[in-house]
């Protein structure tokens, strides 16, 4: 078993410093390259872990991407205490409840925007707030509160920030932040300043509770699409709406710019976007793994986009462990689809996906957890060559115990630079804390080969710490 180590000082909040890299001339400008250096970095949140004698303050754990993955060697591990972060490592914050990545300043870094779930604002408690951690030469470094919503927006314990995404929403070039927590969701319109200033903020109106967003561009227009899957008792499978940008839209709610498109027959409650079947329009993949529509193990759909987006009125892709091809055996409570993320890892131009499944049973361990993997053609999705994956699967690091929840969090990114997005998957309750798995994408899928895998505890952190339960978007 190979694992990565990390050393960390969470009492004092310190960023582990980066070796020192050759200079380059510019920085990448590549979405979650936080020091510019051409390959992509993945931050992994932490939002249990305990900061000094802050109980559940929360921490955000970085990995610095290489031709070898995921080193040891370029790492960072970020708290509230951290130098130049806002604010106080305090106890129940949740700081790194959720992160989304993108240069929201257009110095060609990267940047990190991290949610502290239930950070309290003045004698308002658990709201929640949302800071970014900007990127440069040496990484991520300092930071920034984004404009808190009017307080009359945000109730006590509301949640604020559980559900970020980036994306260019209005087509202007520049990098824009959605937030949402509850009731109540933001947008942020770029470019931001260095002190987290916005060009603009508003509220948006949604006429349900949220803890989620996708982003992606679902109509090929080069602008994002925000995916606000709505829960509501008129809706238990998820009430499915999106904004897609439309100047003179619909003008009964404040982002007079933008357009509501509901998709009726959807159920999920969380998502993620890309091109499937490679026609230039990005496909929307809802996770549904407890909608009364869903077999009892649960599933996923496929909305494919189109000029108008994608059509309400088409029969979506479904997939789930009965359907044929598909690896394992649909079960109550397998949780298969809990977790789902999207890219190209055999580089064949087709995004493929991976599904979490973290209530799977693995023979007598429950709750040991899996992902499977579905590739993308010009057809769409199929189950031609599906594979799954636990801490079973021979060289892949560790094994199969009950509680590990092997497929909590899930992201698919190039790290390496092959061209080839690899699987970053987290193990939630690993050792009751948490860690994360490292398999890289090559031309015939994922390999074991040279998996590796990190421990909360071989990163530094301390307490409960629910590392791997969010990955960075």
């Amino acid at each position: 078993m190979r694992t990565l180590v990390i050393a960390a000082a969470l009492t004092t909040g310190v960023l582990t410093a980066l070796p020192a890299t050759p200079a380059v001339a510019a920085p990448s400008g590549l979405a979650s390259d936080f020091n510019g250096d051409g390959y992509r970095d993945i931050a992994i949140g932490a939002m249990g872990a305990d900061v000094g004698s802050a109980s559940g303050a929360g921490a955000v754990v970085v990995l610095y991407g290489s031709s070898s993955g995921v080193p040891a060697a370029k790492k960072a591990v970020i708290t509230q205490n951290s130098t130049g972060v806002p604010g106080t490592a305090e106890s129940d914050d949740r700081f790194g409840a959720s992160l989304a990545t993108g240069d929201l300043n257009k110095d060609g870094y990267a940047d990190l925007v991290v949610g502290s779930e239930f950070e309290s604002i003045g004698t308002r408690k658990g709201v929640g707030s949302a800071t970014v951690i900007w990127g440069g030469s040496a990484g991520l470094t300092g930071g920034s509160a984004l404009p808190q919503p009017p307080a009359e927006e945000l109730g006590e314990w509301g949640g604020y920030s559980r559900g970020l995404a980036t994306g260019d929403f209005d087509g202007d070039g520049d990098t824009d932040v959605t937030a949402t927590g509850q009731t109540h969701t933001h947008l942020y319109q770029g470019p931001f300043t260095r002190t987290g200033t916005p060009v603009g903020h508003t509220g948006v109106y949604e006429p349900g509770t949220t803890y989620e967003v996708v982003a992606g561009d679902l109509t090929g227009d080069g602008k994002a699409e925000r995916v606000y899957p709505l829960l509501h008792d008129g809706d238990p499978g998820g009430d499915i709406r999106y904004f897609r940008h439309d100047l003179g839209g619909w003008d009964q709610h404040p982002e007079s710019d933008y357009a509501m498109v509901a998709l009726p027959k959807a159920d999920g409650t969380l998502g993620a976007s890309g091109d499937i079947n490679g026609d230039g329009y990005g496909d929307l993949v809802l996770g549904d793994y407890a909608g009364p529509a869903a077999p009892k193990g649960g599933r996923i759909t496929v909305w494919y986009g189109g000029p108008g987006g994608p059509d309400p009125q088409q029969a979506p892709t479904v997939v789930h462990q009965d359907t044929p091809g598909v690896p394992g055996t649909d079960e109550e409570a397998d949780l298969f689809g809990s977790a789902v993320d999207v890219g190209d890892i055999n580089g064949d131009k087709y995004a493929d996906v991976v599904v979490g499944a973290w209530g799977e049973d693995i023979g007598s361990a429950r709750d040991a957890g899996s992902v499977t993997v579905l590739f993308g053609s010009a057809s769409g999705l199929g189950t031609t060559g599906a594979k799954s994956y636990t801490q079973n699967t021979a060289g892949v690091p560790g094994g199969a115990e009950s509680g590990d929840a092997f497929g909590m969090g899930v992201r698919l990114l190039d790290l390496d630079k092959n061209g080839k997005a690899d699987l970053v998957t987290g193990a939630g309750y690993e050792n009751s804390n948490g860690s994360v798995t490292y398999l890289r994408g090559t031309a015939s899928g994922l390999t074991t080969t040279g998996a590796t895998s990190l421990t909360a505890a071989g990163a530094g952190l301390k307490g409960s710490a629910a590392f791997g339960w969010d990955l960075a978007k």
